[in-house]
């Protein structure tokens, strides 16, 4: 199967992470949206396009933009994980997984995949580790890995069946 690769690969990745985010939520069950990162810590700020106040307790969430986000997740997001330098569609899984469990989570599970150590750090042997697999099986091993995480984590029991539609969203975009 031949992989269509988009024009503007952060485009892509932030069309579809923005499209599984969606609006403003200030769910209180979600610790992401307490500026202190821990249910009843902090103010009730929410999360919008993905952008959550436990993360970003200084941005005004609820009148977050589109271009702020975007400019939040090419700067926070995209670049510490030279997805610019993946090849397709191992960007679109790793920024996906960045914004939703974190830059270091996201490249363990890259790691993982490519039999690399999981030390969370896309340095040269994550790389080349990388570029010697098959992008696609690569994609589709590292979004198993993030089902299993997402499923030791204790929020599972209430946000399990969210988590679950978007990665088997994911593995439809790899046309797998």
């Amino acid at each position: 199967m031949t992989q269509s690769i988009p024009a503007n690969i952060f485009d892509a990745c932030f069309s579809f992470t923005l499209g599984v985010e969606g609006g403003y939520s200030n769910n209180p069950g979600d610790p992401g949206n307490w500026t202190g990162g821990a249910q009843g810590v902090g103010e009730l700020a929410g999360t919008k396009f993905g952008i959550s106040a436990a993360q970003y307790p200084e941005v005004d969430v609820k009148n977050l933009t589109v271009d702020g986000a975007k400019a939040i997740y090419l700067r926070d997001y995209f670049v510490p994980l030279y997805a610019g330098s993946l090849a397709w569609p191992l960007p679109l899984v790793a920024f996906d997984a960045a914004v939703n469990e974190g830059v270091g989570n996201s490249i363990k599970f890259l790691q993982r995949a490519a039999g690399a150590e999981p030390d969370g750090i896309m340095g040269v042997a994550t790389m080349a580790a990388l570029r010697s697999g098959d992008a696609v099986a690569l994609a589709r091993e590292a979004l198993a890995r993030r089902l299993i995480y997402l499923a030791s984590r204790p929020g599972w029991t209430e946000f399990s069946l969210g988590w679950t539609r978007r990665v088997i969203k994911l593995v439809t975009e790899l046309g797998a």
